[in-house]
């Protein structure tokens, strides 16, 4: 994965870059299109992950197929951490 980080619009000290890829390149991350989402040349996406340290990150982002450009980033609520956790165990 190729990911665009110039000029983000938000605080990568918080968050830095290599966790918000970590999450990404999860094995169990869940990356959904929320609806209502009718061009695909502007749709933006969720992706709920965990990096390898374990940390549970929220990413809003576009991508063109190539590349990855993350709008925004933070930690999980504990309601979207219930969501993935339940996800993954239906997985297993």
């Amino acid at each position: 994965m190729d990911f665009d980080w110039i000029d983000v619009a938000f605080d990568l000290a918080k968050l830095p870059p290599k966790d918000i890829e970590e999450s990404f390149e999860d094995p169990f991350s869940l990356k959904l299109l929320p609806d209502g989402n009718d061009d695909a040349a502007t749709a933006r996406y969720f992706c709920l992950g965990r990096s390898l340290g374990g940390t549970p990150i929220f990413s809003v982002f576009w991508t063109d197929g190539k590349r990855y450009r993350v709008v925004y980033s933070r930690h999980m609520t504990t309601e979207e951490a219930y969501f993935y956790d339940r996800k993954q165990a239906e997985e297993i």
